[in-house]
Protein backbone atom coordinates (compact mmCIF):
# COMPACT_ATOMS: atom_id res chain seq x y z
CA UNK A 1 0.00 0.00 0.00
CA UNK A 2 1.28 3.47 -0.90
CA UNK A 3 1.78 5.77 2.11
CA UNK A 4 1.66 9.56 2.30
CA UNK A 5 4.73 11.68 3.04
CA UNK A 6 5.05 14.36 5.77
CA UNK A 7 4.46 17.27 3.36
CA UNK A 8 1.16 15.71 2.27
CA UNK A 9 0.29 15.00 5.92
CA UNK A 10 0.77 18.70 6.75
CA UNK A 11 -1.79 19.55 4.06
CA UNK A 12 -4.29 16.93 5.27
CA UNK A 13 -3.90 18.06 8.91
CA UNK A 14 -4.28 21.70 7.87
CA UNK A 15 -7.53 20.91 6.07
CA UNK A 16 -8.82 18.56 8.78
CA UNK A 17 -8.36 21.20 11.48
CA UNK A 18 -8.69 24.47 9.59
CA UNK A 19 -8.64 24.79 5.82
CA UNK A 20 -8.01 28.50 6.16
CA UNK A 21 -9.80 31.20 8.15
CA UNK A 22 -13.17 30.70 6.43
CA UNK A 23 -15.75 30.51 9.23
CA UNK A 24 -14.04 33.10 11.44
CA UNK A 25 -16.11 35.94 9.95
CA UNK A 26 -18.60 36.20 12.88
CA UNK A 27 -15.81 36.63 15.47
CA UNK A 28 -15.74 40.45 15.38
CA UNK A 29 -19.53 40.51 15.88
CA UNK A 30 -19.25 38.41 19.05
CA UNK A 31 -15.94 39.62 20.54
CA UNK A 32 -15.66 43.18 19.23
CA UNK A 33 -12.56 44.99 18.00
CA UNK A 34 -10.71 44.66 21.31
CA UNK A 35 -11.63 41.10 22.23
CA UNK A 36 -11.28 39.31 18.87
CA UNK A 37 -7.49 39.07 18.63
CA UNK A 38 -7.11 38.47 22.37
CA UNK A 39 -9.45 35.47 22.24
CA UNK A 40 -7.94 34.34 18.95
CA UNK A 41 -4.49 34.09 20.52
CA UNK A 42 -5.50 32.73 23.94
CA UNK A 43 -8.13 30.16 22.97
CA UNK A 44 -5.91 27.95 20.74
CA UNK A 45 -3.25 27.89 23.46
CA UNK A 46 -5.78 26.73 26.07
CA UNK A 47 -7.99 24.60 23.80
CA UNK A 48 -5.63 23.18 21.15
CA UNK A 49 -2.17 22.80 22.67
CA UNK A 50 -3.26 20.27 25.36
CA UNK A 51 -5.16 18.33 22.68
CA UNK A 52 -2.18 18.33 20.31
CA UNK A 53 0.24 17.05 22.94
CA UNK A 54 -2.25 14.40 24.08
CA UNK A 55 -2.72 13.21 20.50
CA UNK A 56 1.04 13.11 19.87
CA UNK A 57 1.74 11.02 22.99
CA UNK A 58 -1.11 8.55 22.51
CA UNK A 59 -0.39 8.22 18.80
CA UNK A 60 3.28 7.51 19.54
CA UNK A 61 2.16 4.65 21.81
CA UNK A 62 -0.45 3.30 19.39
CA UNK A 63 -0.06 4.52 15.76
CA UNK A 64 -2.94 2.37 14.51
CA UNK A 65 -5.91 2.66 12.17
CA UNK A 66 -8.83 3.92 14.27
CA UNK A 67 -6.65 6.30 16.28
CA UNK A 68 -8.56 7.85 19.19
CA UNK A 69 -11.21 5.10 19.19
CA UNK A 70 -8.52 2.46 19.72
CA UNK A 71 -6.80 4.51 22.44
CA UNK A 72 -9.98 5.00 24.46
CA UNK A 73 -11.07 1.39 24.00
CA UNK A 74 -7.65 0.13 25.16
CA UNK A 75 -7.48 2.47 28.17
CA UNK A 76 -11.12 2.65 29.30
CA UNK A 77 -12.79 -0.46 27.87
CA UNK A 78 -15.30 -1.35 25.16
CA UNK A 79 -18.16 0.75 26.52
CA UNK A 80 -16.33 4.08 26.55
CA UNK A 81 -14.55 3.10 23.35
CA UNK A 82 -18.00 2.79 21.77
CA UNK A 83 -18.93 6.20 23.22
CA UNK A 84 -15.82 7.70 21.62
CA UNK A 85 -16.51 6.21 18.22
CA UNK A 86 -20.23 7.03 18.27
CA UNK A 87 -19.73 10.63 19.43
CA UNK A 88 -17.06 11.17 16.81
CA UNK A 89 -19.31 9.84 14.09
CA UNK A 90 -22.14 12.11 15.25
CA UNK A 91 -20.11 15.30 15.51
CA UNK A 92 -18.45 14.63 12.16
CA UNK A 93 -21.81 14.32 10.43
CA UNK A 94 -22.69 17.73 11.87
CA UNK A 95 -19.28 19.13 10.93
CA UNK A 96 -19.34 17.78 7.38
CA UNK A 97 -22.79 19.27 6.75
CA UNK A 98 -21.33 22.77 7.19
CA UNK A 99 -18.88 22.68 4.26
CA UNK A 100 -21.17 22.07 1.28
CA UNK A 101 -23.32 24.97 2.53
CA UNK A 102 -20.28 27.25 2.88
CA UNK A 103 -19.16 26.17 -0.61
CA UNK A 104 -22.45 27.42 -2.06
CA UNK A 105 -22.14 30.69 -0.12
CA UNK A 106 -18.67 31.42 -1.58
CA UNK A 107 -19.82 30.32 -5.03
CA UNK A 108 -22.47 33.03 -4.66
CA UNK A 109 -19.71 35.63 -5.11
CA UNK A 110 -19.61 34.61 -8.78
CA UNK A 111 -23.17 33.35 -9.20
CA UNK A 112 -25.57 35.46 -7.08
CA UNK A 113 -28.39 33.00 -7.76
CA UNK A 114 -26.42 29.97 -6.55
CA UNK A 115 -28.43 29.74 -3.32
CA UNK A 116 -31.52 28.80 -5.33
CA UNK A 117 -29.68 25.61 -6.37
CA UNK A 118 -28.26 24.93 -2.91
CA UNK A 119 -29.44 21.33 -2.59
CA UNK A 120 -28.22 19.97 -5.95
CA UNK A 121 -24.90 21.85 -5.62
CA UNK A 122 -24.40 20.43 -2.12
CA UNK A 123 -25.16 16.90 -3.31
CA UNK A 124 -22.68 17.17 -6.20
CA UNK A 125 -20.07 18.46 -3.73
CA UNK A 126 -20.69 15.58 -1.28
CA UNK A 127 -20.54 12.79 -3.84
CA UNK A 128 -17.46 14.09 -5.68
CA UNK A 129 -15.69 14.06 -2.30
CA UNK A 130 -16.97 10.53 -1.65
CA UNK A 131 -15.54 9.35 -4.97
CA UNK A 132 -12.17 10.96 -4.21
CA UNK A 133 -12.01 9.21 -0.83
CA UNK A 134 -12.86 5.84 -2.37
CA UNK A 135 -9.78 6.26 -4.62
CA UNK A 136 -7.59 6.24 -1.47
CA UNK A 137 -5.47 8.35 0.91
CA UNK A 138 -2.70 9.23 -1.59
CA UNK A 139 -5.07 11.01 -4.03
CA UNK A 140 -6.64 12.83 -1.05
CA UNK A 141 -3.15 13.89 0.10
CA UNK A 142 -2.17 15.18 -3.37
CA UNK A 143 -5.44 17.05 -3.84
CA UNK A 144 -5.14 18.55 -0.32
CA UNK A 145 -1.63 19.80 -1.12
CA UNK A 146 -2.89 21.45 -4.33
CA UNK A 147 -5.95 22.95 -2.63
CA UNK A 148 -3.77 24.19 0.25
CA UNK A 149 -1.84 26.38 -2.20
CA UNK A 150 -5.11 27.70 -3.68
CA UNK A 151 -6.36 28.59 -0.18
CA UNK A 152 -3.19 30.20 1.21
CA UNK A 153 -1.85 32.16 -1.80
CA UNK A 154 -4.78 34.64 -2.02
CA UNK A 155 -4.45 35.39 1.71
CA UNK A 156 -0.72 35.96 1.36
CA UNK A 157 -1.49 38.47 -1.43
CA UNK A 158 -4.18 40.03 0.79
CA UNK A 159 -1.76 40.47 3.71
CA UNK A 160 0.95 42.00 1.53
CA UNK A 161 -1.44 44.47 -0.16
CA UNK A 162 -3.12 45.36 3.14
CA UNK A 163 0.12 46.41 4.79
CA UNK A 164 1.52 47.97 1.60
CA UNK A 165 -1.51 50.20 0.98
CA UNK A 166 -2.32 50.99 4.60
CA UNK A 167 -1.65 54.62 5.46
CA UNK A 168 -0.75 55.74 8.95
CA UNK A 169 0.53 53.67 11.84
CA UNK A 170 -0.23 49.97 12.04
CA UNK A 171 -1.34 49.12 15.57
CA UNK A 172 -3.20 46.30 17.27
CA UNK A 173 -6.40 47.20 19.11
CA UNK A 174 -5.88 47.21 22.88
CA UNK A 175 -6.83 43.71 24.15
CA UNK A 176 -9.91 43.77 26.36
CA UNK A 177 -13.07 41.77 27.02
CA UNK A 178 -14.85 44.78 28.55
CA UNK A 179 -18.41 45.16 27.32
CA UNK A 180 -18.73 41.63 25.92
CA UNK A 181 -21.83 39.88 27.24
CA UNK A 182 -21.51 36.31 28.51
CA UNK A 183 -23.61 34.82 25.67
CA UNK A 184 -21.45 36.69 23.12
CA UNK A 185 -18.30 35.42 24.84
CA UNK A 186 -19.66 31.88 24.56
CA UNK A 187 -20.36 32.25 20.84
CA UNK A 188 -16.94 33.86 20.26
CA UNK A 189 -15.31 30.85 21.94
CA UNK A 190 -17.44 28.42 19.91
CA UNK A 191 -16.44 30.21 16.70
CA UNK A 192 -12.71 29.89 17.48
CA UNK A 193 -13.00 26.37 18.91
CA UNK A 194 -14.84 25.18 15.81
CA UNK A 195 -12.10 26.64 13.61
CA UNK A 196 -9.42 24.83 15.65
CA UNK A 197 -10.77 21.35 16.34
CA UNK A 198 -9.95 17.93 14.87
CA UNK A 199 -6.29 17.26 15.78
CA UNK A 200 -7.19 13.72 16.87
CA UNK A 201 -9.08 13.04 13.63
CA UNK A 202 -5.79 12.99 11.74
CA UNK A 203 -4.60 9.83 13.55
CA UNK A 204 -7.25 7.38 12.33
CA UNK A 205 -5.15 6.49 9.27
CA UNK A 206 -1.73 6.36 11.03
CA UNK A 207 -0.84 3.01 9.44
CA UNK A 208 -1.12 4.69 6.02
CA UNK A 209 1.55 7.32 6.85
CA UNK A 210 5.31 6.99 6.30
CA UNK A 211 7.19 6.87 9.65
CA UNK A 212 4.02 7.89 11.50
CA UNK A 213 5.53 8.88 14.86
CA UNK A 214 8.04 11.36 13.46
CA UNK A 215 5.76 12.47 10.62
CA UNK A 216 2.87 13.31 12.97
CA UNK A 217 5.13 15.28 15.32
CA UNK A 218 6.64 17.53 12.63
CA UNK A 219 3.47 17.80 10.55
CA UNK A 220 1.17 18.67 13.46
CA UNK A 221 3.48 21.40 14.79
CA UNK A 222 3.86 22.85 11.29
CA UNK A 223 0.11 22.83 10.67
CA UNK A 224 -0.61 24.48 14.03
CA UNK A 225 1.84 27.31 13.31
CA UNK A 226 0.29 27.91 9.86
CA UNK A 227 -3.24 27.96 11.30
CA UNK A 228 -2.49 30.49 14.05
CA UNK A 229 -0.55 32.86 11.79
CA UNK A 230 -3.24 32.80 9.07
CA UNK A 231 -6.06 33.39 11.60
CA UNK A 232 -4.27 36.22 13.40
CA UNK A 233 -3.38 38.08 10.23
CA UNK A 234 -6.81 37.82 8.59
CA UNK A 235 -8.64 39.26 11.61
CA UNK A 236 -6.05 42.01 11.97
CA UNK A 237 -6.24 42.90 8.27
CA UNK A 238 -10.05 42.89 8.44
CA UNK A 239 -9.87 45.43 11.26
CA UNK A 240 -7.39 47.58 9.31
CA UNK A 241 -9.74 47.60 6.30
CA UNK A 242 -12.38 49.40 8.35
CA UNK A 243 -15.14 46.92 7.47
CA UNK A 244 -18.02 46.72 9.94
CA UNK A 245 -18.43 43.54 11.97
CA UNK A 246 -21.96 43.03 10.62
CA UNK A 247 -20.88 43.28 6.98
CA UNK A 248 -17.96 40.91 7.54
CA UNK A 249 -20.31 38.35 9.10
CA UNK A 250 -22.83 38.61 6.26
CA UNK A 251 -20.50 38.87 3.22
CA UNK A 252 -17.31 37.15 4.40
CA UNK A 253 -13.62 37.69 3.67
CA UNK A 254 -14.08 38.19 -0.10
CA UNK A 255 -15.54 41.63 0.63
CA UNK A 256 -12.47 42.50 2.77
CA UNK A 257 -10.27 41.52 -0.18
CA UNK A 258 -12.43 43.63 -2.53
CA UNK A 259 -11.98 46.68 -0.27
CA UNK A 260 -8.20 46.21 -0.11
CA UNK A 261 -7.28 44.95 -3.59
CA UNK A 262 -10.33 45.16 -5.82
CA UNK A 263 -12.77 42.65 -7.31
CA UNK A 264 -10.00 40.38 -8.66
CA UNK A 265 -8.66 39.76 -5.15
CA UNK A 266 -12.16 39.22 -3.78
CA UNK A 267 -12.63 36.61 -6.51
CA UNK A 268 -9.40 34.84 -5.51
CA UNK A 269 -10.49 34.72 -1.86
CA UNK A 270 -13.89 33.36 -2.89
CA UNK A 271 -12.20 30.67 -5.01
CA UNK A 272 -10.01 29.90 -1.99
CA UNK A 273 -13.15 29.52 0.12
CA UNK A 274 -14.58 27.00 -2.31
CA UNK A 275 -11.27 25.11 -2.39
CA UNK A 276 -11.10 25.22 1.41
CA UNK A 277 -14.55 23.67 1.79
CA UNK A 278 -13.70 20.88 -0.67
CA UNK A 279 -10.32 20.19 0.98
CA UNK A 280 -11.71 20.14 4.54
CA UNK A 281 -14.60 17.91 3.57
CA UNK A 282 -12.40 15.38 1.78
CA UNK A 283 -9.85 15.31 4.64
CA UNK A 284 -12.44 14.95 7.43
CA UNK A 285 -14.33 12.26 5.49
CA UNK A 286 -11.02 10.43 5.12
CA UNK A 287 -10.55 10.33 8.89
CA UNK A 288 -14.10 9.56 10.00
CA UNK A 289 -14.64 6.77 7.45
CA UNK A 290 -11.94 4.70 9.20
CA UNK A 291 -13.70 4.77 12.61
CA UNK A 292 -16.86 2.77 11.75
CA UNK A 293 -14.59 0.40 9.82
CA UNK A 294 -12.59 -0.55 12.93
CA UNK A 295 -15.73 -0.50 15.13
CA UNK A 296 -17.24 -3.01 12.71
CA UNK A 297 -14.12 -5.16 13.14
CA UNK A 298 -14.85 -5.12 16.89
CA UNK A 299 -18.48 -6.15 16.18
CA UNK A 300 -19.79 -2.86 17.60
CA UNK A 301 -21.29 -1.84 14.25
CA UNK A 302 -22.59 -3.88 11.27
CA UNK A 303 -19.83 -5.91 9.59
CA UNK A 304 -20.63 -4.49 6.13
CA UNK A 305 -19.08 -1.18 7.22
CA UNK A 306 -15.73 -2.97 7.24
CA UNK A 307 -15.98 -3.99 3.59
CA UNK A 308 -12.96 -2.86 1.53
CA UNK A 309 -12.93 -1.83 -2.11
CA UNK A 310 -11.32 -4.62 -4.16
CA UNK A 311 -9.12 -2.28 -6.18
CA UNK A 312 -8.43 0.71 -3.90
CA UNK A 313 -8.49 -1.09 -0.52
CA UNK A 314 -10.60 1.69 1.04
CA UNK A 315 -13.69 1.37 3.34
CA UNK A 316 -16.07 2.37 0.58
CA UNK A 317 -19.26 1.22 2.35
CA UNK A 318 -18.39 3.41 5.35
CA UNK A 319 -17.66 6.35 3.02
CA UNK A 320 -20.99 5.89 1.22
CA UNK A 321 -22.95 5.66 4.50
CA UNK A 322 -21.29 8.84 5.81
CA UNK A 323 -22.12 10.63 2.56
CA UNK A 324 -25.78 9.55 2.63
CA UNK A 325 -26.25 10.89 6.18
CA UNK A 326 -24.52 14.20 5.40
CA UNK A 327 -26.68 14.60 2.28
CA UNK A 328 -29.72 14.75 4.57
CA UNK A 329 -28.26 17.44 6.85
CA UNK A 330 -27.37 20.35 4.56
CA UNK A 331 -30.41 22.48 5.53
CA UNK A 332 -29.33 23.14 9.14
CA UNK A 333 -28.53 26.55 10.65
CA UNK A 334 -24.76 27.21 10.77
CA UNK A 335 -24.60 28.77 14.25
CA UNK A 336 -26.56 25.87 15.73
CA UNK A 337 -24.23 23.44 13.96
CA UNK A 338 -21.22 25.19 15.56
CA UNK A 339 -22.66 24.62 19.04
CA UNK A 340 -23.65 20.99 18.43
CA UNK A 341 -20.36 20.23 16.71
CA UNK A 342 -18.04 21.59 19.40
CA UNK A 343 -20.14 20.24 22.31
CA UNK A 344 -20.05 16.65 21.05
CA UNK A 345 -16.40 16.91 19.98
CA UNK A 346 -15.38 18.23 23.41
CA UNK A 347 -17.01 15.27 25.16
CA UNK A 348 -15.04 12.83 22.98
CA UNK A 349 -11.85 14.79 23.58
CA UNK A 350 -12.44 14.48 27.34
CA UNK A 351 -12.32 10.68 27.02
CA UNK A 352 -8.94 10.99 25.28
CA UNK A 353 -7.61 13.11 28.14
CA UNK A 354 -8.85 10.54 30.67
CA UNK A 355 -7.19 7.79 28.60
CA UNK A 356 -3.89 9.68 28.69
CA UNK A 357 -4.02 9.93 32.50
CA UNK A 358 -5.13 6.31 32.91
CA UNK A 359 -2.29 4.97 30.74
CA UNK A 360 0.25 7.15 32.56
CA UNK A 361 -0.88 5.62 35.86
CA UNK A 362 -1.34 2.01 34.71
CA UNK A 363 1.49 1.75 32.17
CA UNK A 364 4.17 4.27 33.20
CA UNK A 365 6.97 2.20 31.65
CA UNK A 366 5.37 1.57 28.25
CA UNK A 367 7.58 2.98 25.50
CA UNK A 368 6.43 6.39 24.29
CA UNK A 369 8.62 7.86 21.50
CA UNK A 370 6.93 11.18 22.28
CA UNK A 371 6.08 11.92 25.91
CA UNK A 372 4.68 15.13 27.41
CA UNK A 373 7.35 16.27 29.92
CA UNK A 374 4.92 16.40 32.85
CA UNK A 375 3.87 14.05 35.63
CA UNK A 376 0.27 12.98 36.27
CA UNK A 377 -0.50 16.02 38.46
CA UNK A 378 0.95 18.37 35.87
CA UNK A 379 -1.12 16.71 33.13
CA UNK A 380 -4.29 17.11 35.19
CA UNK A 381 -3.59 20.83 35.61
CA UNK A 382 -3.00 21.31 31.88
CA UNK A 383 -6.12 19.33 30.94
CA UNK A 384 -8.17 21.57 33.24
CA UNK A 385 -7.57 24.49 30.81
CA UNK A 386 -9.54 23.19 27.79
CA UNK A 387 -12.17 21.85 30.19
CA UNK A 388 -12.76 25.36 31.56
CA UNK A 389 -12.95 26.82 28.03
CA UNK A 390 -15.44 24.10 27.06
CA UNK A 391 -17.82 24.78 29.97
CA UNK A 392 -17.59 28.56 29.61
CA UNK A 393 -18.62 28.25 25.94
CA UNK A 394 -21.40 25.75 26.71
CA UNK A 395 -22.79 27.88 29.55
CA UNK A 396 -22.72 30.91 27.26
CA UNK A 397 -24.76 29.00 24.67
CA UNK A 398 -27.33 28.03 27.32
CA UNK A 399 -27.77 31.70 28.24
CA UNK A 400 -27.93 32.97 24.64
CA UNK A 401 -30.78 33.00 22.11
CA UNK A 402 -33.47 30.34 21.92
CA UNK A 403 -31.70 28.75 18.94
CA UNK A 404 -28.48 28.54 20.97
CA UNK A 405 -30.28 26.93 23.91
CA UNK A 406 -32.03 24.40 21.66
CA UNK A 407 -28.75 23.53 19.93
CA UNK A 408 -26.97 22.99 23.26
CA UNK A 409 -29.80 20.81 24.59
CA UNK A 410 -29.93 18.82 21.35
CA UNK A 411 -26.18 18.20 21.68
CA UNK A 412 -26.79 16.79 25.18
CA UNK A 413 -29.46 14.45 23.77
CA UNK A 414 -27.02 13.21 21.14
CA UNK A 415 -24.38 12.61 23.82
CA UNK A 416 -26.87 10.56 25.87
CA UNK A 417 -27.74 8.49 22.80
CA UNK A 418 -24.38 6.71 23.14
CA UNK A 419 -25.58 4.80 26.22
CA UNK A 420 -28.85 3.81 24.52
CA UNK A 421 -26.99 2.52 21.46
CA UNK A 422 -24.47 0.71 23.67
CA UNK A 423 -27.24 -1.21 25.42
CA UNK A 424 -28.68 -2.21 22.04
CA UNK A 425 -25.25 -3.34 20.79
CA UNK A 426 -24.54 -5.25 23.99
CA UNK A 427 -27.86 -7.12 23.86
CA UNK A 428 -27.39 -7.85 20.16
CA UNK A 429 -23.95 -9.32 20.83
CA UNK A 430 -25.30 -11.39 23.73
CA UNK A 431 -28.12 -12.73 21.51
CA UNK A 432 -25.65 -13.57 18.71
CA UNK A 433 -23.36 -15.47 21.11
CA UNK A 434 -26.20 -17.65 22.48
Amino acid sequence: MKKIRPIQLVAIIFFTVSGGPYGLEPLLTYAGQHGAILLLLLTPLLWDVPAIYTVLELNSMMPVTGGYYKWVKYALGNRLGFYEGWWTWLYTFVDLAIYPVLFVIYAGFFFPGADAYKLPLCLVFIWISAGLNILGIVPVGKVSLFLGAIVLMPFIILYVLAFYHHSGSIVLPAPSLKGITFPSLGMALYTIMWNCLGWDNTTTYAEEVEKPIRSYLTSTISAFAIVIVVYFLVIWVSQLSGISAARLKDEGFPVVATIIGGHWLGALIAIGGMASCLGIYASVLLSVSRVPMVMAEDKLLPSKLNKQHKRFNTPYISIIVCSVVVSAMVHWDLEALFIIDVTIYGAGLALEYISLIKLRINEPDTYRPFKIPLGVKGLCMVIALPTIIYFVAFTGALSSTQNGVMAALFALVLLCSAELLWQIVKRRKAFTNQ
